[in-house]
């Protein structure tokens, strides 16, 4: 386990060494924001956002929590969406899950893990709703995953949902046509 004086000489090594090879990349960088896109994932340590698609430090904005949840109650996330339409003007939403997701196997259980039963209250509705689905399922690993893939499409449904959208909608530009990227988790390398 890295303990804080480590993770901060690996930030200067790193930032160094960055400089190194793209002398001026910070200076770039500190300029101005303009992604493409937005990633709303899991906060999963095991799935970092801007490395799975390839993409250096300014091309993402991302949003996580917890086995990617939007909800029409959390205004944290409603602020990252509406900022990054409205004021970025990103051109595509991602919504991201992945297999094995911790939130969602601990909403399949049957078990009280705390605070976080709150937030895993809206995967639990979303079993609710598929349990004639995922009840034909006997192997627990694939229940998980069937589980993640509706968890996904669930999140992606509500951002189309969210309150400030259709005011959005009225405000942008002709050239800004932001979609959100409803393809299966299936496509994601693994």
């Amino acid at each position: 386990m890295k303990l804080l004086p480590d993770l901060f000489e690996k930030n200067r090594e790193w930032a160094k060494e960055t400089e190194q090879q793209d002398p001026g990349f910070f200076k770039e960088l500190a300029k101005d924001q303009n992604p493409d896109f937005l990633w709303i994932g899991c906060s999963d340590s095991r799935v970092p956002a801007n490395q799975i698609v390839g993409l250096p430090p300014g091309n993402l904005f991302v949003h996580r929590n917890v086995a990617n949840v939007v909800v029409h109650s959390d205004l944290n996330c409603q602020s990252v969406l509406q900022y990054s339409v409205e004021v970025l003007k990103v051109n595509h939403v991602i919504v991201c899950g992945h297999y094995g997701c911790g939130g969602v196997t601990a909403a399949l259980q049957d078990q009280s893990f705390g605070l976080i039963d709150n937030w895993l209250r809206h995967i639990k509705d979303s079993i609710d709703r598929h349990a004639e689905e995922l009840d034909q399922i006997s192997d627990q690993k694939e229940k998980i995953n069937r589980m993640c893939e509706l968890n996904r499409k669930s999140t992606s449904n509500e951002c189309c949902e969210l309150p400030f959208r259709a005011e959005s909608m009225e405000q942008w530009s002709g050239n800004q046509h932001t979609r959100l990227d409803l393809r299966s988790q299936r496509r994601v390398a693994k």
